[in-house]
Order: C-alpha cells, then sequence, then structure tokens
C-alpha cells in the first residue's frame, strides 16, 4: 500500500535520492509548489511538482555523467529517460513510475495500491545493505543507502539478489 494521504514531509526521501557521482554522493531533489500547502501541510496525493525548475533535465544529465561508464546504464536508460523527459504534474505519479519501471527491471511483481484513507507509515526495521560494485568505488569506497538506480545501473539483472 502507498500512503497517499499523509501530509508531505520536505527534506525526506518523497522527493530526493542520492547517486554516486564523480565527486561523491549527490542528492537529487526533485523541486515542491507550495502553492497548495495549507499551513504548511499538504497531502501527499496533492503535492506537486514545481514548473518553475528544469529539474528532469538535471536529473538525467546527473544520471548520465554519473553512470554513463556502469555495466548496465547503455542498456538501462532507455528505460528511464522517459521518466525525465514527460512533465509530471504530481509527485505521487512520478515517483510510482519510478517504482514501476524499478520494479519491472528487477523481475518484483508487487500488487500497488493507493491508500484509501490515512493507515500509518509503518518504520523499517534496520537495513544493512549488501555491498556491490559502484562505479566510483575505488575513488570514493562502498556508498550504502544510495538510489535503486545504482544499485541497477551497475549490477543490471543481479541487482535483486542483493535487496
Amino acid at each position: 500500500m502507498i500512503e497517499q494521504y499523509e501530509n508531505y514531509h520536505k527534506q525526506t526521501i518523497r522527493n530526493r535520492c542520492t547517486i554516486d557521482s564523480p565527486n561523491g554522493p549527490l542528492s537529487l531533489s526533485i523541486p515542491i509548489d507550495k502553492s497548495t500547502f495549507v499551513d504548511g501541510k499538504c497531502l501527499m496525493k496533492d503535492v506537486r511538482i514545481s514548473s518553475h525548475s528544469d529539474w528532469r533535465h538535471q536529473h538525467w544529465y546527473a544520471l548520465e555523467t554519473s553512470y554513463f561508464n556502469s555495466p548496465f546504464f547503455e542498456y538501462l536508460q532507455d528505460d528511464f529517460r522517459p521518466l525525465y523527459e514527460r512533465p509530471w504534474t504530481f509527485l505521487m505519479d512520478f515517483n510510482e513510475a519510478l517504482i514501476s519501471t524499478c520494479c519491472e527491471l528487477l523481475d518484483i511483481n508487487p500488487q500497488m495500491k493507493r491508500t484509501g484513507t490515512y493507515t500509518g507509515v509503518t518504520p523499517m526495521d534496520d537495513f544493512h545493505p549488501k555491498t556491490y560494485y559502484q562505479v566510483f568505488q575505488q575513488k570514493h569506497g562502498f556508498l550504502p543507502n544510495l538510489s535503486i538506480i545504482d544499485l541497477i545501473f551497475n549490477m543490471g539483472n543481479e541487482a535483486v539478489l542483493f535487496l
């Protein structure tokens, strides 16, 4: 279940991720349109992406720069590029499309549904990432807790074995 009735929390994974770049960890953030917020609050289902930024181009350029030399970028870029070419209105729609793309590439078939009412968010247990090959590992060492895109571009079909 994807919780759509919780209030948006800034500076969380809801609109950002971290990738490995030539210069080390790079945070990519999707700008949020705050005009729909009331008293600083907005339900996740209503969070709109700001149209005042070229974030889609910037994110795709960062992904190309960071993963061009990864083992699987050449084969998988056409699965991800359309997500960064399409104009998105709602953050949840982009996130859901990105999750669906990743699951499809990992051959995982979850039955994703959005909640009909607020059901709460269950905190995850401690996650202990397994080490896998990363493009800049020689330069930065292994960086845990990066976007799943890092795992997919670096490990391809074997990525699912690290989850």
